[in-house]
């Protein structure tokens, strides 16, 4: 059955196929021998393009084979000596050197050779099992597994750095298959991903590109989008091997630290608590009822400290601040008793509201501005 949404965003498909190709290969590695003639047919592939991200892909479903790794050629002199001095720039440049690497997707170890040549400890995972077997043939340190999702763990795991080489394409949820990398990564851990390049194949025209095999056909700015979506921040994406691929270098993206936030809370309570209490009880009024300032008042625990809350909003007025349950009133409450001081809480708007206090309530005798974490204090 045909997708109608895409395979990274979930949006829906544009109405209209790019291409509908009838009669094509049903796989790059499926040949099929005399007697199977009379009951072997073409497939139609259908190339679509997401609505939201853009990003062209096919609406068929992945070939069975798709978690396996085949380089049915093995690697050329030429690609051998290419990928040795990429792998070691790329190492040197990231300082990889004596950490652990690992290869996603290394078939019979073409590349995973390469890498262990290197001053790094490399590994491979692998779903097909004869790959497995010749990759331990050669001493490569692989393990049978493939990742599909957050909680797919490898046992050598954490890694400092990971590889995949043309074979993100091929993967029916590669959002998926990418957060589980990450879980697999240390904190800032490196990646080399590469993918065939669809920029140049719209250069060239070559309308022979599509096949079963790949499901996805990315531009650069679709494959950033993609690995962005995925739980990584793209470091360098650019055109390599003869312009055929794109190759991302990418860092695990890791949640922000906001630790600091706390401290900063406590460090204004500190002050606010010391502020209202030099004094007489319930003589200090808060200007304004703002997010920010709603925030403060309850992160603070000022409800039972603060008289009310002005505020020139009329619909706020004559109702109480969420959560503390303060009353919320009009500027002109200012002139009907004695307020010790106002604090300031108006974001933008306090240099506005200073101004407004010092020149329509000469009653209230100081200002505090909340600025950070902590009291300015202007003159009257």
């Amino acid at each position: 059955m045909l997708r109608e949404t895409c395979r990274v965003c979930h949006q829906d498909f544009y109405p209209t196929p790019l291409l509908v190709y009838e009669n094509m290969p049903k796989s790059a590695q499926f040949f099929p021998v005399k007697d199977e003639l009379s009951q072997e047919y073409g497939s139609n592939l259908s190339v679509n393009q997401c609505r939201g991200c853009g990003l062209v892909q096919l609406s068929n479903p992945p070939v069975d084979y798709y978690r396996e790794v085949i380089r049915a050629v093995g690697i050329s002199n030429e690609m051998r000596a290419f990928r040795q001095e990429q792998f070691s720039d790329w190492v040197n440049r990231y300082n990889l050197n004596h950490k652990r690497v690992l290869e996603i997707g290394c078939g019979q170890g073409e590349y995973l050779a390469l890498l262990n040549e290197l001053d790094i400890d490399a590994y491979g995972i692998e779903f097909g099992e004869k790959s497995v077997s010749v990759c331990r043939q050669m001493q490569l340190n692989v393990e049978k597994a493939y990742i599909d999702s957050v909680d797919s763990k490898l046992s050598d795991g954490p890694f400092d750095a990971f590889v995949m080489l043309n074979f993100l394409e091929h993967l029916p949820d590669p959002v998926s298959t990418l957060l589980g990398i990450a879980e697999n990564l240390k904190k800032d851990g490196i990646g080399l991903i590469e993918v065939p390049n669809f920029d140049m194949i719209l250069r060239e025209s070559l309308f022979t590109e599509f096949i079963s095999d790949h499901l996805f056909y990315f531009t650069s700015d679709t494959f950033v989008s993609t690995l962005n979506l995925s739980g990584f921040d793209v470091l360098k994406c650019e055109e390599t091997w003869h312009d055929y691929s794109l190759s991302a270098v990418v860092r695990k993206r890791n949640t922000f630290d906001l630790s600091v936030f706390d401290s900063h809370r406590t460090e204004l309570k500190k002050s606010l608590y010391s502020y209202i209490e030099k004094f007489p009880m319930k003589s200090v009024v808060v200007w304004g009822a703002g997010h920010q300032s709603l925030a403060v008042l309850s992160l603070t625990e000022l409800a039972d400290k603060i008289k009310y809350v002005v505020d020139s909003a009329p619909f706020k007025q004559n109702k109480f601040t969420p959560a503390t349950h303060i009353p919320v009133v009009s500027p002109d409450n200012l002139t009907k008793e004695p307020i010790e001081a106002v604090i300031v809480m108006a974001a933008s708007y306090t240099g506005e509201v200073v101004n407004i206090i010092k020149e329509r309530y000469p009653n209230v005798k100081e200002i505090a501005i909340l600025k950070g974490s902590g009291l300015e204090f202007a003159g009257i």
